[in-house]
């Protein structure tokens, strides 16, 4: 997989689409994708992440270091899971 991390700013070369990288998925047919979520629109409605092939994602900033937004609780459907 890329060594595009999770938190930095990075850019769709097809597209042009910015965002975050939210989250990155690893398929066993080779095709391996990152999450980029945008910035709020104009009108400050929240917009979703979209799906993007690795190999088209290109490096823009640092964005945001993951452990500023971390918790010490996970959410999600597992967030009743004791942490080990």
């Amino acid at each position: 997989m890329s060594t595009i991390r999770l938190g930095v700013r990075a850019k769709d070369k097809i597209t042009g689409f910015t965002g975050i990288v939210m989250g990155k998925a690893e398929w066993l047919t080779g095709c391996d994708q990152v999450a980029l979520k945008p910035p709020v629109s104009s009108d400050g409605s929240m917009r979703d992440a979209s799906w993007f092939d690795i190999g088209a994602v290109e490096y823009i900033d640092e964005g945001i270091n993951a452990k500023e937004v971390a918790s010490n609780k996970p959410g999600g459907p597992n967030k009743d899971v004791p942490i080990c």
